[in-house]
């Protein structure tokens, strides 16, 4: 599970842009923290605990654990090597998974009011975490963490540290069909076609640093609304010792050579012990926006000052955008935008792979990547802030719509939302796939209410964000009133008579007949060009059985007549299925290991080829 560094063997073009500087993050994690950081990622030792002994044996006071494994990595791969099995092996109910490692006593290098912080970036689903026999909390009171897709952390009593350390975690797995897994194969979805292998445990690195008592986490919150020159942010205040505080917000360039910030704003706050949310609001006269063509990001440094004058810093890059759904159309920054986007499924990608993928993409001429149920390292966001590609993000599903899922699905969706929010790129949220975990939508009050409420409430709090409920058929309409920002539709057919047909019925307001299921659900929706429409998956040539285009070259011919049909038609934008091949899925353009592309650059970009058509137009004309 080491990260690879071989060199990007692509295109020119993706070589060329990858020569440019991107920021060096150590850590997966969007916000930056200058302190003292040491990474536990390495040998652990690992132990199955397919009885689940350990808990009563209490394994956490001291156990002699049978292998080793290297975290970060699945506990499917875990498993494969310590039983010598080239193949990972299956698990079709529960597993229990043991890591433990020894590290030294952190030695504290500055005098401040400080202390020691432990940081998973993602275990799961459920994580337990104890250090030298004792029972931690998360900073959120959890004793067991829920989740496999965002970090959570762990404060750690400085009495409790030893000259020598043992962090033992205990990571619990199942395949019950009620927790949020995206593809990964459930009790209702085995594996096989588009249902995947489990890739669970510990996936992401873990870290041991030195953060301040009083301090802002590390999470930001960006909102900007271009035409008034504000930029309103939101922070989290973590608080040992209560008092008056000042946040003082700086705002440079990223690049170039002003030292000076370019704004300062400072905002006194009384605070108690504990963590609160906080608003504020900056003035940024004649700041340059953010897009795909130019993408212009700023620095912003936070200090949180305590009475006595110590100043606790984080810094995030960040970039001012609008993104809006009017009538049929998509505008970013005011500008009508047409979505050229591709379909992202990482699967067990590393990071390093993940980076030659959004290159190659990019090369591709997608404009935005839509990430397919699933969370991926967070530094991923920044790179598409940095190169400028817009992404579609969505919530991973459980596979069971019951009243349990839905409470674990909503828990999944805050986590998300509390440390994706800092990212220009970011712009599209899903909430379901297909009906994915809410498969009685349309006969289920209570599943249409729980995701009408959960677009409602991403409306009022993440304006910066359109939403889409249920995505690719089965939209919800309550009063005639469609609880989504677009009206999106999955559309597969390798005939290109048929590809014509169904578009043109799409283009009538056709809601049933079109789609595998009815388009919309609930009150009559009457389309009449009031909401965008995107095409949010088709193509799928290559997978095996569906009759599509085998060879490179026929694919690539077929794509561009695709593509043209699309444009032929008043569509806002298309995602098309996929990036990389992923297990039994074969219908991908760029290589999973290598980011180099099977068919040619540029293919993907119809922006491109309605310039050549305006162009000679244009010729004609004069």
């Amino acid at each position: 599970m080491n990260p690879t560094h071989q060199n990007f063997k692509t295109t020119e073009g993706i070589e060329e842009l990858q020569s440019a500087t991107y920021s060096q993050n150590p850590l997966p994690r969007v916000v930056l923290r200058h302190n003292t950081q040491y990474l536990l990622d390495g040998q652990w030792y690992f132990e199955l605990d397919n009885q689940d002994r350990g808990l009563r044996e209490a394994w956490y006071l001291g156990h002699r654990y049978e292998y080793t494994a290297h975290w970060p990595g699945s506990v499917e791969t875990h498993m494969a090597a310590a039983r010598g099995q080239q193949q990972t092996p299956a698990w079709q109910d529960k597993v229990i998974a043991w890591y433990e490692r020894e590290f030294p006593r952190p030695e504290r290098k500055t005098s401040s009011p400080s202390m020691f912080q432990i940081t998973f970036g993602a275990s799961g689903y459920a994580t337990r975490v104890w250090l030298n026999g004792r029972l931690l909390r998360t900073i959120n009171g959890e004793e067991v963490h829920y989740g496999e897709y965002t970090s959570f952390s762990y404060e750690l009593e400085e009495e409790h540290l030893l000259p020598v350390n043992y962090l033992t975690v205990r990571i619990e797995s199942s395949m019950d069909a009620e927790i949020p897994r995206g593809k990964q194969e459930s009790h209702v979805y085995k594996r096989g076609g588009i249902w995947y292998q489990t890739y669970t445990g510990a996936v992401r690195s873990v870290w041991l640093e030195t953060v301040e008592r009083n301090r802002l986490r590390s999470r930001i919150g960006v909102i900007s609304v271009i035409e008034d020159s504000l930029v309103r942010f939101n922070f989290t205040t973590r608080i040992h010792d209560p008092g008056l505080y000042t946040l003082r917000l700086s705002i440079y360039e990223r690049e170039g050579e002003k030292k000076e910030p370019l704004s300062v704003a400072d905002f006194p706050l009384p605070l108690e012990a504990g963590q609160k949310q906080q608003y504020v609001v900056m003035e940024l006269p004649d700041a340059e926006i953010w897009s795909p063509e130019n993408p212009h990001l700023y620095r912003l440094v936070a200090q949180l000052i305590d009475p006595h004058g110590y100043a606790a810093e984080i810094e995030a890059n960040f970039g001012l955008r609008k993104f809006e759904a009017r009538g049929r159309h998509l505008y970013l920054n005011n500008e009508e935008i047409y979505i050229d986007g591709i379909l992202y499924q990482p699967g067990t990608a590393t990071y390093e792979e993940m980076r030659r993928h959004m290159f190659a993409m990019k090369e591709l001429g997608c404009n935005l990547v839509r990430v397919h149920i699933a969370g991926v390292d967070p530094r991923i966001y920044n790179l598409a802030d940095e190169i400028g590609l817009l992404l579609w993000v969505e919530v991973p599903s459980p596979h069971s719509s019951t009243p349990k899922s839905r409470e674990n699905h909503k828990a999944e969706l805050l986590r998300m939302l509390s440390l994706i929010e800092t990212n220009p790129s970011v712009v599209i949220w899903s909430l379901y796939n297909e009906d994915w975990g809410a498969q009685d939508i349309a006969t289920n009050p209570q599943t249409r209410k729980y995701i009408m409420d959960a677009f409602h409430y991403m409306k009022i709090r993440y304006p910066q964000f359109l939403v889409v409920d249920n995505d690719g058929w089965q939209h919800i309409s309550s009063e005639g009133k469609l609880k989504s920002d677009l009206l999106t539709v999955h559309l597969y057919t390798p005939e290109l008579d048929r590809w014509k047909e169904m578009l043109d019925q799409l283009m009538q307001g056709q809601m049933e007949g079109v789609a595998a299921f009815p388009l919309v659900v609930g009150d009559p929706y009457f389309y009449r060009g009031q909401t965008p429409i995107i095409v949010s998956e088709w193509g799928g040539f290559g997978f095996s059985d569906y009759g599509g285009p085998e060879g490179l070259e026929e694919r690539a011919d077929r794509i561009r007549i695709f593509k043209q049909e699309l444009r032929k038609r008043a569509i806002a934008g298309d995602i098309y299925t996929q990036a990389t091949n992923i297990e039994d899925e074969r219908n991908g353009l760029i290589d999973p290991h290598t980011g180099a592309l099977s068919v040619p650059s540029g293919l993907l970009n119809s922006r491109e080829e309605e310039k050549k058509v305006d162009k000679k137009t244009s010729d004609q004309t004069s």
